[in-house]
C-alpha cells in the first residue's frame, strides 16, 4: 500500500474576550500555514489576506475609542478577500478555518456584513510621512480625498529660463535673489548674477531651499548650493530628515560635485539639482494642492506667477533670436561677446536637442547672447529632467509660434525682424 497521506487537522475556540480571539486567530492561521504537507500548490492566496488582517489590528489599542469601528473594517477587508479567493481556496484547510475565525469575530463585536472596509495599501494607511493621494492628502489637508493627486512641474536654466507650474515658458532678467516657491512646506530662492559684463544677461550661482518642519517627519531643513560648491548634505551637515529618516526627506549625490537630488517624501515632491559650467540648474516636481497651499503675502513666487513684466527678455513667450554675435559691439576687451552667428548656434545646439522646441531655441538664444558652450549642456539637461520629472508626457514639449512674428514655430526657420534687434540690443546693452 502507498503511503498514508498526512493528517492534518485544527481546532480553536475563539474565546468571547477580543485580544485572545485575535490571538487565536493568528496563531491557528500560523499553525496550518506552517506545515507544509498540508498546502496544496494551488493559487489561493489566503495567506495574504491574512496577512493584510495581521497588519492592519496589529496597531489598534483595544482600550481606546474607534477600536471597534477600525476592526470591523479591518474584518470586512478580510471577509472580502476570502470572498475574493473563494474558487481557488476551496479545498484549503487554512482558508476554511479564516472563513469561520471571520464569522466568530464579526458576531462577537457586533460587525454589520456591509460597511466601509480598511485599505490594504497597509504604506499609505498606517505611514504619515508618505504623500499620496488619500490617506497622504487627507493628513496634509484634513479632508477626504479620492482622486489621485495632480503634480505640477517647475524648472530653471541658462540665462535664465523659466517654465512654470502652469507650463508657461518665460526668459527673464531677474538679477539677485528671487523666490521661485514660497508655500507652507517648501521655499525655494534662486540668486542670478550678471553672465556678461555690463550686460543684462543673468544665470543662476546660487539656490537655497528650506524645507519646512512637518510632524514627526522632519526638522526644518535648509539646503544650499553656490557655483562650484553643490553638496551632498543640508547646512547642518545631515543627508536626511529628523533622527536620520531616510525614507521622510534625503538627498541623494548623484554625480560628484555636479548634480544632487532632493526626495521629501512626505510632501511628495522631488527636486534635481545640477552645476553646468559655472552656472546651476533647478528642476521640481511638487503636488498641486501643498504647492498652492500658501497665504496671500507669499503671492510672488516664480514657479506659481512667473516673472514681473518688468523683468522679461521674451515677449509673450518668443525669445528674439537675432544674429546676436554680429549685431552687438565688441565694446573693448572688458566684453565678453558671443562669436557665434545664429547658424553656428543652430548648428551646435541640434548636436545635442534634436527636436527643435522651446529648449532648443534658449540654447540657440544662450549661445548668442553668452557664447558660452555650457548654456547648451544646460538646456539639454533641463529637457531631460523635464522628461524624469513632468507628470504629463504630452506637456513635455512647448513649440513657440510665430503669430506675432517674434518666435518660431516647430519645423518653421528663424524669423529676425527689426523691432526684434532693437528689443534685443536695449535688454543687454
Amino acid at each position: 500500500m502507498g503511503r498514508a497521506a498526512p493528517s492534518c487537522t485544527a481546532e480553536a475556540e475563539w474565546p468571547h474576550r477580543l485580544p485572545l480571539a485575535v490571538l487565536g486567530l493568528i496563531a491557528a492561521l500560523g499553525l496550518l500555514l506552517g506545515t507544509a504537507d498540508c498546502q496544496l500548490q494551488t493559487p489561493c492566496r489566503i495567506q495574504k489576506c491574512t496577512t493584510d488582517f495581521v497588519s492592519l489590528t496589529s496597531h489598534l489599542n483595544f482600550a481606546l475609542d474607534g477600536f471597534d469601528l477600525e476592526f470591523c473594517k479591518a474584518l470586512r477587508a478580510y471577509a472580502a478577500c476570502t470572498y475574493r479567493n473563494s474558487k481557488v481556496c476551496h479545498g484549503n484547510l487554512v482558508y476554511h478555518s479564516a472563513v469561520l475565525g471571520i464569522s466568530d469575530l464579526m458576531s462577537q463585536r457586533n460587525c454589520s456584513k456591509d460597511g466601509p472596509t480598511s485599505s490594504t495599501n497597509l504604506e499609505v494607511t498606517h505611514d504619515p510621512c508618505n504623500y499620496s493621494g488619500h490617506t497622504g492628502a487627507r493628513e496634509h489637508r484634513g479632508e477626504e480625498q479620492t482622486s489621485p493627486p495632480t503634480y505640477l512641474f517647475c524648472g530653471l536654466f541658462g540665462d535664465p529660463h523659466l517654465r512654470t507650474f502652469k507650463d508657461h515658458f518665460q526668459t527673464c532678467k531677474v538679477e539677485g535673489a528671487w523666490p521661485l516657491i514660497d508655500n507652507n512646506y517648501l521655499s525655494v530662492q534662486a540668486t542670478n548674477v550678471p553672465v556678461v559684463p555690463g550686460s543684462s544677461a543673468t544665470a543662476t550661482n546660487k539656490i537655497t531651499i528650506i524645507f519646512k518642519s512637518y510632524r514627526d517627519c522632519t526638522d526644518q531643513k535648509v539646503y544650499q548650493a553656490v557655483t562650484d560648491d553643490l553638496p551632498a548634505a543640508f547646512v547642518d551637515g545631515t543627508t536626511s530628515g529628523s533622527n536620520g529618516n531616510t525614507k521622510s526627506l534625503r538627498i541623494v549625490e548623484k554625480v560628484g560635485g555636479k548634480y544632487v537630488e532632493m526626495h521629501a517624501r512626505y510632501i511628495g515632491t522631488t527636486v534635481y539639482i545640477r552645476q553646468l559650467g559655472h552656472y546651476l540648474t533647478l528642476a521640481i516636481r511638487m503636488p498641486q494642492e501643498l504647492a498652492m497651499a500658501y497665504e496671500e503675502s507669499q503671492d510672488l513666487q516664480l514657479c506659481v506667477n512667473g516673472c514681473p513684466s518688468s523683468e522679461r527678455i521674451d515677449d509673450s513667450g518668443h525669445l528674439p533670436l537675432s544674429v546676436m554675435g554680429q549685431l552687438l559691439p565688441q565694446a573693448g576687451a572688458t566684453h565678453s561677446w558671443s562669436v557665434y552667428t545664429l547658424e553656428t548656434a543652430t548648428t551646435k545646439c541640434h548636436e545635442k536637442i534634436l527636436v527643435k522646441d522651446i529648449y532648443f531655441y534658449s540654447c540657440v538664444f544662450d549661445l548668442l547672447t553668452t557664447g558660452d558652450v555650457n548654456f547648451t549642456a544646460a538646456a539639454h539637461s533641463a529637457l531631460k529632467d523635464v522628461e524624469a520629472l513632468h507628470p504629463r508626457k504630452e506637456h513635455w514639449h512647448i513649440f513657440p509660434s510665430n503669430e506675432s512674428g517674434g518666435g518660431v514655430g516647430k519645423g518653421s526657420k528663424f524669423f529676425v525682424s527689426p523691432g526684434l534687434v532693437c528689443l534685443i540690443l536695449t535688454a543687454f546693452l
